[in-house]
């Protein structure tokens, strides 16, 4: 056993992604019966300055060298939704299509949450604030602090709806792409 697959022996591992080009959080949490342990988390950062195609391969390989460490059973990632500015929301999604290509190339399967199912699965309620989120990150993961910045947190509650749903099928990815 791998020093990586030591803590899911019983259970599952998932990479949970807030995908944004500028900032991408990510999460790796295992889950043993509805019980979350924190493995890894951050931000994974580009510059405005770096041309776009080189900033969509930072995160590409940035994901690919978390999943080669961290070796997760699954990735779940946030369902893109309505951007007020359009150019904003094509970037996004051409980092969100960066983290699914990257999670398909491991094998992983991939599911996909809407903001309403991340915040019910973590405070209960579908239309919590963010604060709300955080709090309730903090306080399922017994952190003494919630995590900064909110691409972070916002990552690990990706993890955390993806535990709570028990890695069903319906939750693949498909968005309507299919």
């Amino acid at each position: 056993m791998t020093k990586a697959s030591a803590g899911k022996a019983q259970g599952f591992r998932i990479l949970g992604i807030d995908p944004g080009y500028a900032r991408t959080g990510y999460a790796i949490l295992d889950c043993v019966h509805d019980h979350f342990r924190v493995v890894d988390y951050g931000l994974i950062e580009t510059s405005a300055q770096t041309p776009f195609p080189e900033r969509l391969l930072t995160i590409d390989r940035a994901l690919t060298s978390l999943c080669d460490r961290f070796s997760p059973d699954a990735m779940a990632i946030e369902e893109l939704f309505f951007y007020r500015n359009i150019t904003t929301a094509i970037g996004v999604a051409q980092a969100r299509g960066v983290a699914v290509a990257a999670a398909a190339r491991q094998g992983l399967e991939i599911y996909e949450y809407t903001p309403m199912q991340v915040k019910l699965a973590v405070t209960g309620y579908g239309n919590a604030a963010k604060e709300q989120v955080q709090a309730m990150v903090k306080a399922i993961l017994g952190l003494r602090e919630v995590p900064k910045p909110d691409d972070v947190a916002d990552a690990i509650a990706i993890a955390i709806c993806h535990g709570h749903s028990g890695n069903r099928k319906e939750a693949l990815a498909v968005g309507g792409y299919q």
